[in-house]
């Protein structure tokens, strides 16, 4: 019976060490996801990601560019029609019909314009990353200094 109940409050002790380390891991969490809310809040407020915003409205306002990304979705239907019955000469014409409304909807300046911006946005999200990455690598090389290389281990 006495190694029943010492089982029973070794598994609460087990318990508690675990609840305590979600604790602790949760506070982390949390922190982290405070400092990445304050990071997206600045970079929302960037000049790439204004003009974009601008772009965007002046896209969803523009008449001809929505007849043309209408058209556009419409040909991408008609061809998984065609490939469902398998008819290759078909949806090989309506690709052809579709990069024409493709290189015509990318002539427009405003929707150059556009993918840029998107570009912008994402060469600064890329460049925030590497910097992260980097200064976690520098403070891992740093604490990473005194432990022994185990490439010298071999002399």
């Amino acid at each position: 019976m006495t190694g029943h109940a010492h089982a029973h409050e070794h598994g609460k002790g087990d318990l508690g060490t675990m609840k305590s380390y979600n604790v602790v891991d949760l506070v982390v969490r949390e922190d982290i996801m405070k400092k990445t809310k304050e990071l997206a809040e600045l970079i929302s407020t960037s000049d790439e990601v204004i003009m974009y915003q601008k772009a965007e409205k002046q896209i969803q306002a523009n008449d001809k560019i929505q007849t043309l990304i209408a058209q556009i979705k419409k040909k991408q239907k008609e061809i998984v029609g065609f490939e469902y019955f398998q008819n290759e000469k078909m949806v090989k014409k309506i690709e052809a019909e579709m990069q024409a409304l493709q290189d015509e909807l990318d002539g427009i300046p405003l929707v150059q314009q556009f993918q840029q911006t998107q570009t912008d946005i994402n060469d600064l999200l890329q460049f925030v990353v590497q910097i992260l990455k980097d200064s976690l690598s520098e403070k891992i090389q740093i604490e990473g200094v005194s432990q022994v290389n185990p490439e010298n281990c071999s002399d």
